[in-house]
């Protein structure tokens, strides 16, 4: 029986389609907008291949809409699952009617802080969280951390500029790389020795910001100047896209890991079976993105 990847417009949805139908595993595709999936197309002058396999049946389902939910589970045994929990409880039930025995969910390390309660980035993740752990179905958790890829909210800066704001240079993370979350995700559905529990992914080291605009001078072969600006300052220019719960809380968590290193665990090796990527393969990978 098929696993539903949801979310797969995503990098990490993508990968672990792709990964379950190239390891010989049934997989079905699902996307608000399934026709994106299926078609080639262009990523500023780039054209870019269609996001998933040829062969890959795809199924349109929105994790807020409940009457999409019933065609999307019918006949599925697992479920990759987004965090999103507006119809969290809908959902759960349409997949308990269809038969799902399994969910791995997307979740958040935000989850483990104090604050996760009302916190807004950790609280989608804490409220689809405890709707699973209440639900019947086995339930493995996925913690990331970090992406790698929050990186490229820096890109148009970079190459417009050659710059970086910076309002805590020196707060840490443990960036860990698509790729290994979506491998990370292919285990746990692959192995039933492995489900049923939670696992905090992290990459291989904890870095400051400024140390991962190093990294990204360094892939794109141009120097990138920090400016660390006030916090007020930093809110102000990102006002346009980031709401200001959403800064406040970014602000707040980058205040507090100024020069205490991020936690690094074990769990992206157990599940892989290999050391998580570095921070300065993905810089490497997505070069072109930070060069004037």
């Amino acid at each position: 029986m098929p696993t539903l990847v949801t979310g797969c417009r995503g990098n990490v949805g993508s990968t672990l389609t792709s990964l379950l139908h190239r390891g010989g595993h049934a997989v079905r595709a699902a996307s608000r907008n399934p026709e994106e999936l299926t078609r080639q197309h262009t990523e500023g002058a780039t054209a870019v291949p269609a996001r998933l396999p040829t062969g890959v049946p795809v199924v349109a389902l929105d994790l807020g809409d409940a009457a999409t939910f019933a065609t999307a589970l019918d006949g599925i045994d697992s479920v990759f699952l987004y965090a999103e929990a507006s119809a969290v409880d809908a959902f759960l039930s349409a997949a308990e009617a269809a038969g799902v025995g399994h969910v791995v969910l997307l979740s958040s390390s935000s989850v483990l802080a104090p604050d996760a309660y009302d916190n807004p980035i950790a609280a989608s993740h804490h409220a689809v969280e405890q709707a699973l752990m209440a639900s019947p179905l086995t339930t493995t958790l996925l913690r990331p951390g970090a992406f790698a890829s929050n990186a490229y909210q820096w890109a148009e800066s970079v190459r417009t500029r050659g710059s970086v704001d910076l309002p805590h240079p020196l707060n840490h993370s443990s960036p860990i790389h698509g790729t290994d979350i979506a491998e990370a995700a292919l285990a746990v559905l692959t192995d039933p020795l492995l489900r049923g529990t939670a696992y905090h992914l992290t990459g291989p080291a904890s870095l400051t910001a400024a140390e991962q605009v190093g990294l990204l001078a360094t892939a794109s072969g141009h120097p990138i100047t920090i400016n660390t600006v006030t916090g007020a300052a930093w809110k102000k220019s990102v006002a346009p896209f980031v709401p200001e719960p959403v800064a406040d809380a970014l602000l707040a968590y980058a205040a507090a890991t100024d020069g205490t290193p991020a936690e690094v665990t074990g769990d992206t090796e157990k599940l892989t079976g290999h050391p998580a990527r570095t921070f300065a393969t993905w810089a490497e990978e997505h070069a072109a993105a930070f060069r004037p």
